[in-house]
């Protein structure tokens, strides 16, 4: 089952007329989760729970489509060169709220583990930037995250 909805994914991320708009987002913000992770060099269980809550509560996903998700947003993370790929697609598909959600979420994956790596915080700023996000939205979200997790 799982191959099977691994290569589904790959067939039709790889032909980008076949693939729902909805399986496009869903990949581009597991990349982004899947980027804010990895931003301090660590993978602490926490973030990896994190993530996977995010993904499966906000996409409505089934343990195989969750795996399936997971595993090709980390191929994709290793072969990306930049984040506008990623960033590009939000934009074109999310409005201004749906983008806040996200934003949320990258603050919840790196602080997760109770510590916000000066990598983790920079790289969601840019991420932040390129989803055309305001400043003080950035600032709003980071302190609504961290304030409620005290």
């Amino acid at each position: 089952m799982f191959k099977a909805l691994s290569d589904w994914f790959q067939q039709n991320l790889q032909q980008p007329g076949q693939v729902s708009e909805q399986q496009t987002i869903e990949l581009a913000t597991a990349v982004l989760l899947f980027e804010i992770m990895r931003a301090d060099g660590k993978f602490a269980e926490s973030e990896q729970r994190t993530y996977q809550q995010i993904l499966r509560t906000h996409f409505n996903l089934s343990d195989s489509e969750l795996e399936s998700l997971m595993k090709l947003s980390s191929d994709r993370a290793k072969q990306a060169v930049d984040y506008h790929q990623f960033t590009r697609i939000i934009n074109q598909h999310c409005n201004m709220q749906e983008k806040r959600q996200i934003l949320e979420s990258l603050w919840r994956v790196a602080y997760a583990d109770k510590h916000l790596d000066v990598h983790e915080i920079n790289l969601i700023r840019r991420i932040s930037d390129l989803l055309h996000i305001p400043h003080s939205e950035f600032i709003q979200s980071k302190l609504k995250v961290t304030d409620n997790a005290d």
